[in-house]
This record gives C-alpha cells, structure tokens and sequence, in this order.
C-alpha cells in the first residue's frame, strides 16, 4: 500500500514537471514584448484619461501611437502642442503644429432672454430632461441647464450660472477635450478653435425653427434671415434648416455679421468696444477754422 502511494507521487511529480515544462516553452514562444516606447509615451502624457483624443485613456493613446508609428489624427488635447512634441522626440518623428480648441455653449436663451412657460420638477439629468420636455422656455433646442456637461468636465471648466440658467466655459480651464460634447444631448455645446487672442465669433444658437416660430420662444434666437451670409466678404457664413453657422476655418473676425444680426445671435468674444465717433456738425467745424485763422493773423 505504501508503495502504491510513493509511485503516485512520483508520476504526479513527473507529470507536474512535464507540465510546466510544456506551459513555459510555450509561453516563451508565444509572449508578447511591449515596446518600451509605451511607457515613455505614457509618461510624457497629462494621465486625465479624459478621451478627448478618441481612444480610451491615455495608455490606448500611447499604445496606438507606437504601433502606427507616427502622429496622424492622434493627438492629446490636454497636452496640447508641448507634450506632443516631446511624444515625437520619443518616437523620432516630427509633430505638426495643431490649433487649441475650446468648448462654445451656442445657446444665449436662458432666464435672462425667454419666459418660462412650464417648471421641471425632475432629475436634475440633460439626458432625461431632453426626453420628458421641450424645455421650461418651449425652446427645444437650447441648454436645458441641468448641468450634466458640468459633471462630464473633469477639468472644473464648466458651471451652470444661476442668473441665466445656463452653461458657461471657463476659458483658462478648458483643454478642449469635447467630454461635455459628447455628453450634451441636444448638441448646443461646440468645440472651435480658440482664436488669435481667445478672440471667437459664432452663432449662439442652435434653434432650427423658422424665424417666427423661433422669436415666439427666445428673444435672441436665429431667424435664418440671411443677412449675415450676404454680409460675410469671406465665404465663411452658411444658412441651413433655418440656421446660420460660421465655419471659423474661414472666418476672418471682421465682425460685419455681428453688426447686422437683428436679433444679437451672433456672438464676438474678447473683442474690445469699438470707439464711437462723433462728428461734428460742420458749422462747428467752421467755425473752429475760423477761429485758428483769426489766431494765426493775430500773430
């Protein structure tokens, strides 16, 4: 009986070393060697795992990065320029130079520009809002202010303002990275460049109603009238489903379109108040010449 239970641990032991033997060579032979660049990558990223880049977090983006080989469409917007620059020192490529984008919420509604027609007693969620109502001013497009954007910002860029009832964009805050894009159910919010200066010119409005119906429930809503495009001298200027939008690729900021917009959609930010000019009538200028040639004669 003894015997019998020395042989069987004998061939448990034979068997378990063959075993092993077998899972290690096969291991060898079919692991996987990660490029050391991965985590040289990683280490040069900000680690906000946001997903504003388009991948998962920012080991994906790193991963992505080393098994392409280059930087095309594959960008950290938290990073930014700096931090893509020393990704392309790792991987001995060059880094184009891109344009910082910053979030745009296109809506001026709010408390302070409609009249609340119904009150929302429910959860304090865009999503759910969006599916049980139009909205407390009847506007269906605008901001609901639920703040849901708020929550999606991992960076503190966000706020609903008490006084308007709407979302607001820290400009020093945001990175651009589009989570409270993504989030907003009703597409109000907008990641455009963010301008020489900071300075933007856009429509704050995302209304696609005709003009009348739009005006009956936002004083500073879109109407869709024209009058911006035909003013744009450069092309950048389109209307479509009643709605105009600016493509800041060619927009130029000559705020023409700012100044003819009859209801104030149109929004120029970080630009300094124009200076007024008065003129003068011309029998005061008259008068002031005469004036300098008496003087003159006197002398």
């Amino acid at each position: 009986m003894g015997t019998i239970v020395i042989y069987a641990i004998i061939a448990m032991t034979i068997a378990g070393a063959v075993l092993a033997l077998i899972l290690y060579v096969v291991a060898q032979k079919f692991k996987i060697i990660e490029d050391p660049r991965i985590d040289q990558v990683v280490e040069k990223l900000p680690g906000a795992n946001c997903g504003g880049c388009g991948f998962a977090g920012c080991r994906n983006l790193a991963e992505e990065i080393v098994k392409a080989g280059n930087l095309e469409n594959k960008a950290c917007p938290v990073g930014g320029d700096p931090v893509m620059k020393q990704i392309a020192g790792i991987m001995g490529i060059e880094a184009g130079e891109s344009e910082p984008m910053i979030a745009v919420v296109r809506c001026n509604g709010g408390s302070c520009n409609t009249k609340k027609k119904v009150q929302y007693d429910g959860v304090m969620d865009c999503v759910s809002a969006n599916q049980n109502f139009a909205g407390e001013s009847g506007c269906a497009f605008g901001c609901l202010g639920c703040g849901t954007c708020v929550s999606a910002c991992k960076f503190d860029a966000l706020r609903i303002n008490p006084e308007t009832s709407l979302a607001e964009v820290n400009q020093d805050k945001c990175v651009g990275c589009g989570a409270c894009v993504k989030v907003c159910p009703r597409k109000v919010i907008e990641l455009r460049k963010k301008g020489l200066k900071d300075k933007r010119v856009f429509v704050s409005c995302v209304n696609k109603e005709k003009g009348a119906n739009a005006k009956k429930n936002c004083d500073v809503a879109c109407i869709g009238c024209g009058k911006c495009e035909k003013t744009c001298p450069f092309g950048a200027i389109t209307i479509e489903n009643n709605l105009s939008y600016i493509d800041y690729n060619k927009c130029k900021m000559c705020r023409k379109c700012v100044e003819v917009c009859p209801t104030g959609a149109i929004h120029a930010v970080n630009f300094p108040e124009k200076k007024i000019v008065v003129e003068q009538p011309q029998q005061e200028n008259n008068s002031q010449n005469e004036n300098k040639e008496n003087l003159l004669k006197q002398e």
